[in-house]
């Protein structure tokens, strides 16, 4: 049994998709409603916990064993939402990243021992031959958002909520993801939610928009590839972008100035205008931006 840390695990962001009961078959169906009627569901940061420990022992625990009966919450228009964590798949498909990142065999190695990550590889492919359409409700950046995914969003999807301090005034201890604890405040919370249905238009609309002006690139894959995984969900569905740990590693004050959405959908209209220079401009600012929080990784 895994024992959740109390050291908060920051400095990843998530796309999550929430879709209706509905969506989802019996039994898991009254299994997720039953579900959203409890009284408190855990967060992402209990979620991340319960990994980190996984880790502690000898050998790791990469992927889990079990697929994990949990999921995020959310309503719309006042309908129940749910966005499962599927936390063993999303395991497998990020030790495929990892390898994939050519890390060099001594540090993969120390990491993961190659007894470990054949074991978790045959898992992998032996659930793959039973599950063949098996997609994550969730995707992980670490150290970013990736810019693509604020063509999901307008600046009116745009939810924040500063952080609460230790002591301080409203102060609401064990609550939310930022919590470590009695009088640990709260941190604070920056997301983007809308309708899948506003999602996949704004997604066609900024792909228009790149395919009529400039060749196909990085970013015009990335959106091809976020829209594929979006249209394997339910019309219905909530979409959300989760700013998740890496409100830990920013200043509050870069947090209530945060305007990625509308600042590339500035950069879209100008493209759609004719007018490749302010484009340019628009898309450097935000490009610049977002690579300064990736080089944090680098500081020590």
């Amino acid at each position: 049994m895994s024992v959740a840390s109390s050291v908060l695990v920051p400095y990843a962001s998530y796309l999550r998709v929430y879709e209706p009961l509905a969506a989802f078959p019996e039994p898991e169906r009254s299994h997720w409603a039953r579900y959203a009627r409890r009284p408190r569901t855990p967060g992402a940061q209990e979620e991340l916990r319960r990994s980190l420990a996984d880790l502690l022992p000898t050998p790791p625990v990469p992927v889990p064993v079990h697929e994990s009966g949990e999921a995020f919450v959310a309503h719309l228009d006042g309908v129940v939402v749910i966005c499962p964590w599927r936390t063993r798949l999303r395991g497998w498909l990020a030790l495929e990243e990892l390898v994939a990142e050519g890390y060099p065999g001594p540090v993969l190695d120390a990491m993961l021992p190659p007894v470990v990550r054949a074991q978790v590889a045959a898992d992998h492919e032996r659930w793959l031959a039973r599950n063949p359409d098996a997609r994550p409700w969730i995707r992980t950046a670490v150290w970013q958002v990736p810019v693509r995914w604020f063509a999901l969003f307008g600046d009116e999807d745009r939810q924040y909520e500063p952080g609460v301090r230790k002591g301080g005034a409203g102060d609401e201890a064990g609550s939310g993801d930022g919590a470590g604890g009695a009088g640990a405040g709260r941190a604070p919370v920056l997301r983007y939610r809308t309708t899948m249905a506003q999602a996949r238009r704004r997604l066609a609309r900024t792909l228009r928009a790149l395919r009529e002006s400039i060749d196909d690139g990085p970013m015009t894959e990335g959106l091809i590839e976020v829209g594929r995984w979006l249209e394997e969900f339910h019309p219905r569905a909530l979409v959300e972008l989760d700013f998740g740990g890496l409100v830990h590693v920013v200043p509050e004050e870069w947090l209530a100035e945060e305007r990625s959405a509308a600042q590339l959908a500035e950069g879209i209209a100008a493209l759609r205008a004719g007018d490749g220079e302010a484009a340019g401009e628009a898309y450097g600012r935000l490009a610049e931006r977002w690579r300064a929080i990736r080089d944090l990784r680098f500081a020590n």
